[in-house]
This record gives C-alpha cells, sequence and structure tokens, in this order.
C-alpha cells in the first residue's frame, strides 16, 4: 500500500483550539423544534371513559344519588363509550368533545327548566380517554393520563422517573402527529439557564433509548482497552481515556492518540480521523473539550508506529462489529 493509499480512507484533523470552536459553534440546540414551544394547551375536552362529578348547589339528590356518605367516586357518572352521558332531568347528553364549561352551562340550561336558578358545577375525577406513552428506559412505562391541568415534558418524565444507569439521556424521542422530535436531555440539564418547558398534547409518545445500543470502544496502547456505554453526550476524551486506565507510559505514542469517526463503513465512505498531540502543553485542556460520539474508535498508537496502513489494518476488522451493531440498533428502533 502506498503513502497516497494510505490516507485515501480518511480525512486527518488535527484536535486544535479553532477545530474545537467551529465544532461547537456548529452543534444544533438540545431541541431544535420551535414548532414544540409554540404548542399551547387547549382546555381539556371531555371523552369517552372520563368519571365527572356534577354539582348542583342545594340539590344533594342530584349531587349525591349514591348517598353522601359515599365516596365521590360512587356518585360520579361515566362518560359512556359513545361520548354520551345520563343525567337526570337533563336526559341524554352528546359530551364528548365537550370542555368542562360547556358541560355546565349545557346541564345548567336544561335543568333551569325544574330548577330555579341552577348553580352547577363540573369536574373530572378520573380520566380514562386522553393519554401519553412512555417508552424505554424509564422505571414506570404506565401510559399517563392528560388531564386538565395541562402536562408538561419535565412533568411526564418525573412522574415516569428515568432509569439512569441505563438510560441514554442525548436519545429521548417526542413523537408527535407522525413526526418524531430529538430531544438531548443531557444538553437541557447541562446549559447555564433553564430551557422554557414543552406542553405535551393527547397522543405524544415518549421514548428513550437504552445506552447499551450506543458505545465507543477505546483500543490500542492504554492500560485497559474497553467498550464505553453511553448515559450523556458528554463523554469527553479525557474521561475516554481515564475509564480506560490512560496511556501505556511504555509502549504508547503521545503524539497518535486518534479518534476515528465514521469508522462503520470505513471500507466505502471516507471517515474523519481526529488527532490529538498528548505530549503538548495544552493536550489535557483540547482533550478535556472534545466529545466522543458513540460509533467513535479511541486509539492510541504504539510508539515508533508511523506507517497508516498498519494503523488502518488494526481498524478494519472492527468495521464489521460497528455496523452489525448500527444495523441492530436501526431494526431494533424501527
Amino acid at each position: 500500500m502506498g503513502r497516497d493509499d494510505e490516507y485515501s480512507r480518511v480525512d486527518i484533523v488535527p484536535i486544535t483550539p479553532k477545530m474545537l470552536a467551529m465544532d461547537k459553534a456548529a452543534k444544533s440546540a438540545a431541541i431544535n423544534a420551535p414548532e414544540l414551544f409554540a404548542y399551547t394547551p387547549e382546555p381539556y375536552r371531555i371523552g369517552a371513559g372520563d368519571t365527572l362529578y356534577i354539582t348542583v348547589w342545594d340539590h344533594a339528590e342530584l349531587t349525591s344519588p349514591a348517598g353522601s356518605q359515599q365516596q365521590t367516586l360512587a356518585n360520579g357518572r361515566l362518560v359512556r363509550s359513545d361520548g354520551t352521558l345520563f343525567y337526570p332531568y337533563v336526559g341524554e347528553l352528546q359530551v364528548s368533545g365537550m370542555t368542562i364549561e360547556e358541560l355546565r352551562k349545557a346541564i345548567s340550561n336544561k335543568l333551569a327548566k325544574y330548577v330555579e336558578d341552577p348553580q352547577v358545577d363540573v369536574s373530572v375525577i378520573g380520566y380514562g380517554s386522553q393519554r401519553i406513552t412512555v417508552l424505554g428506559a424509564f422505571v414506570k412505562t404506565e401510559p399517563q393520563p392528560i388531564t386538565a391541568i395541562p402536562t408538561t415534558l419535565a412533568q411526564a418524565l418525573g412522574i415516569a422517573i428515568i432509569n439512569t444507569e441505563q438510560a441514554d439521556l442525548s436519545g429521548l424521542v417526542l413523537s408527535r402527529d407522525g413526526r418524531d422530535y430529538p430531544i438531548d436531555l443531557d444538553a437541557l440539564n447541562t446549559s447555564k439557564s433553564i430551557a422554557r418547558d414543552i406542553y405535551l398534547k393527547p397522543g405524544d409518545r415518549l421514548f428513550l433509548p437504552y445506552n447499551d445500543r450506543h458505545e465507543a470502544y477505546v483500543i490500542g496502547e492504554v492500560n485497559r482497552p474497553m467498550t464505553l456505554t453511553f448515559k450523556t453526550t458528554d463523554v469527553t476524551l479525557t474521561q475516554a481515556l481515564g475509564r480506560a486506565g490512560g496511556l501505556n507510559p511504555t509502549t504508547s505514542n503521545g503524539n497518535a492518540v486518534y479518534v476515528i469517526r465514521g469508522i462503520a463503513d470505513l471500507e466505502n465512505v471516507r471517515g474523519t480521523i481526529y488527532q490529538l498531540n498528548a505530549r503538548s502543553p495544552e493536550a489535557f485542556v483540547l482533550a478535556d473539550q472534545f466529545k466522543v460520539k458513540p460509533g467513535d474508535v479511541v486509539f492510541v498508537g504504539p510508539a515508533g508506529v508511523t506507517r497508516w496502513n498498519r494503523f488502518l489494518s488494526q481498524l478494519l476488522p472492527m468495521t464489521g462489529i460497528i455496523s452489525n451493531a448500527a444495523s441492530a440498533t436501526y431494526n431494533l428502533d424501527r
């Protein structure tokens, strides 16, 4: 393999302050979807499966037909599957799709024929019609009801309880109206200002992937070659090398610390190799700012090795492994 062939498969990018500054400026926001923030919840609309408690002041026989000693739920009125509700002196009402205020007025108007100036109150004591689906690396994955009080993303995540040991905090996906919105929770939590919250709507789906599908690899002249799983977006090159026990002081070449990106298809598509001169005075600062991504290979070369053909020959056998892992992840997420 000639020298030109050695470099034909990769672009080599030195890790410098300028490169890190450009990379930081190019990064997208934690939530790059203004329409999510623009959504304002509408008043709650009653649906089939909801249980209502209807109060007519000074008329206990209408408010508590099961008796005032019974629990509130016993005097609740279930909205039938066809969206109707029966109420004394009112008859059947098609209540599905009504707001609470609209139903209150409708009952008041019909009762006025039998009760002088009826004072009616309506509240929902059981929610069964509108839900949010929660899937993935959560402790509680039961569907969450949409209530008369708008639900925010933070509240939904708090109820579901994130499994911090197994979750990929950078991979949350909010699915709404046939579109998927990636949300980087880790970036939200590490920002200097508190991000605006997002209101959820009926039918929304939250999926938080497990971190075992996102891995990076530390190989070469380190003390403990290993596979890193990702919980957050903030795995730096310093942390990756530190978890691997650092560079082997005897066999490693301090000028041959590389991060290889795009290795899954390195035989067909040009990859990018980021090179760090670990001997330079600013190496620690640069490594602490460089973010390792899922699928990256951190490679520490041996002392005295300068030819890329040997370097690439050690990497190419890994492309099949990483490519298969990426394919499995794609198929699982579909």
